[in-house]
């Protein structure tokens, strides 16, 4: 038997006994180490929305957890690339193998894709399983936390950054510094940039400043828009990412982004209202939908974070046990952590 949680709904979270799953055809079985919350976990805490996921996603029934990392426990008939005690990290859409999209790697855009801790048990368990596919090898060099949040976090930055064409010799705004506002800041810095970062928390700016952040604007206390092209000397940035997901965030960056510029949409969000005329279309502005990455890109993503040594664990504000679920779960959502992940021995 093994641990695992569940939603039942309405913030509340058991910890509950299941039989250890067995791999299929193709399947892996994983003993996990790490399983990092994310904010998108809390549409499924509190039991009114999931952001991807099918029916089964707002069922109770599935164990959360879409950003694990562990140790090859098991493998299925067929599997030839993994063995017992090989270290992976969860790639979580899981497609249907045969369409355009899981053949050119981009597995969350199959028409039948389902979301591991959505739509098919994840990683808040002692236990995990994966096709073949989806389980992405880390080196020694990483630790199982750096595993977890290389996957949505660091993965989904590269990504999206390397989209905008992020370079060395630019200037990039990042708004919004929560865990995958901070993770764009690392990632920027890393492929050269320098980095603009917003927020109205003192504690976020901190630790972008930390994470090689060339600027820091308390949008509480100045005008932002101001701060930023005053410092880039009316041009604005090559590239803005709003990670925040409100309307004054995304239009921020419309608004700072330089002509002929790129700006990336990350934070999930229902609705804005934008001006097309000034903002994009006479600044032949390029904007971009940030969501995950595709397969072919762990390779690069981990020559990055092993290449120069990411301190990608400072992105972690708290780690737990997994029989503190229901208290990580609600110090998550009263916002009283950044990055949490439940961690095991």
């Amino acid at each position: 038997m093994m641990k695992a949680v569940l939603f039942p709904g309405d913030r509340k979270v058991v910890v509950e006994d299941r039989p250890i799953p067995e791999p299929h055809l193709g399947e892996v079985l994983v003993q996990t180490k790490a399983s990092a919350i994310c904010r998108s976990d809390m549409g499924l805490y509190s039991g009114t929305s999931a952001i991807v996921g099918s029916v089964a996603a707002g069922s109770g029934l599935v164990v959360p957890g879409h950003e694990p990392a562990g140790v090859v426990a098991a493998v299925g008939a067929g599997v030839t690339s993994l063995q017992p005690g090989d270290r992976v990290s969860g790639y979580l859409p899981v497609g249907c193998g045969h369409c355009q999209y899981c053949a050119s790697g981009y597995l969350m855009l199959c028409p039948q894709w389902k979301c591991l801790g959505f739509d098919i048990d994840g990683g808040d368990a002692e236990y995990f399983v994966l096709p073949e596919r989806n389980c992405l090898p880390l080196p020694d060099s990483c630790s199982f936390v750096a595993g977890a949040l290389m996957t949505d976090m660091i993965g989904s930055q590269y990504h999206v950054q390397r989209e905008l064409g992020v370079r060395g010799g630019q200037t990039v705004t990042v708004v919004g510094l929560g865990p995958m506002g901070a993770a764009a800041v690392l990632v920027a810095t890393a492929l050269g940039a320098r980095v603009i970062a917003v927020d109205l928390l003192p504690a976020r700016l901190e630790l972008a400043a930390e994470l090689g952040a060339a600027q820091v604007v308390d949008s509480s206390r100045e005008d932002a828009a101001k701060a930023i092209l005053d410092y880039t000397r009316g041009v604005g940035t090559e590239a803005a990412i709003d990670c925040s997901g409100v309307p004054a965030g995304q239009n921020l960056c419309l608004d700072v982004a330089a002509k002929r510029g790129a700006v990336a949409f990350v934070g999930e969000s229902r609705s804005t209202e934008i001006n097309p005329s000034d903002q994009i279309i006479r600044k032949l502005l390029t904007v971009v939908g940030g969501w995950y990455f595709p397969l072919g890109d762990w390779h690069d993503i981990v020559r990055l974070v092993v290449g120069q040594q990411l301190p990608i664990e400072k992105l972690v504000s708290h780690t737990f046990a997994l029989e503190q679920a229901s208290d990580a779960f609600a110090a998550f959502d009263r916002r009283e952590t950044e990055k949490a992940v439940f961690v095991w021995d």
